[in-house]
């Protein structure tokens, strides 16, 4: 799609939007600026750094096929049904957007911990969620999820379902029509919520410290080994977060040509 003229773009949102870049760019700039270039691989390559970036990579890819799983159904169900396109189910599924990320993981011990409703009487039955691997995933799904759906929501509603139907009308199956029709139609914004939706769970620090702590190897993540090297080793921190935004960066680059396509 050609980009429109620059003559399109009135003259006064030129500097709004360079104030706005500076405003989104400026600290990761500085960021990197302060960068030990020196200590650099020692302090990337310790043991616990690899452990928190291994833990976190496994846990966001995990997270991110459970939002895939649930994500693209739901977001069918919004667009094309009637039952789910209602106040209550919109209200649900947007909510983890403006949760504060503590609540959100309050939310998952209350149900899921040890004395939740439902982890009570996984306890009883010698399983365990809150404090483990698992609960890392839950609780980057439950913040990512609504992103995917969100954005897959969106583009059904623009591609409207005419194609559908007229699929439907020579003999296509639901199923197949959703694989052959909607799903290479809605395929750039499948793209970018899945990519948004890596990229919440790879950030994801206050859901996880809530509700699944911060054990080394096993819940914690490379935001809370930050969090952690930011009291102990400042260079350590500011290192690792260097990581965090290149692996985003590296994703995001991936991603973009597809989405374009």
């Amino acid at each position: 799609m050609p980009r429109p003229d620059v003559a399109t773009v009135p003259r006064w949102a030129l500097l709004p939007a360079v104030l706005g870049a500076l405003v989104l760019a400026a600290p990761v700039v500085g960021m990197l600026a302060s960068v030990d270039v020196a200590g650099l691989p020692a302090l990337l390559t310790s043991e616990r750094a690899l452990d928190a970036l291994w833990l976190s990579l496994r846990t966001a890819s995990a997270s991110t096929v459970l939002c895939l799983l649930l994500g693209v159904p739901l977001a069918l169900a919004l667009a094309r049904l009637r039952l789910f396109d209602n106040v209550v189910v919109r209200t649900l599924v947007l909510l983890p957007l403006v949760l504060p990320p503590v609540v959100a993981g309050i939310a998952l011990v209350t149900l899921l911990g040890r004395q939740g409703l439902l982890g009570s009487h996984l306890d009883a039955l010698g399983v365990r969620v809150a404090f483990t691997t698992l609960a890392v995933v839950i609780a980057q799904t439950f913040v990512s999820l609504p992103f995917l759906v969100v954005s897959l929501d969106g583009a059904l509603r623009s591609v409207g379902g005419r194609h559908e139907g007229v699929a439907a009308t020579l003999g296509a199956s639901p199923s197949v029509v959703f694989r052959r029709v909607t799903l290479p139609l809605v395929r750039p914004a499948l793209v970018s919520g899945t990519v948004l939706a890596f990229a919440r769970s790879l950030g994801e620090f206050g859901a996880t410290l809530t509700f699944a702590g911060s054990l080394q190897g096993t819940t914690r993540t490379l935001p809370l080994q930050i969090y952690l090297e930011r009291e102990s080793d400042p260079d350590a921190a500011v290192a690792l977060s260097v990581l965090l935004v290149v692996v985003a960066v590296v994703v995001m680059a991936l991603a973009r040509p597809d989405v374009r396509r």
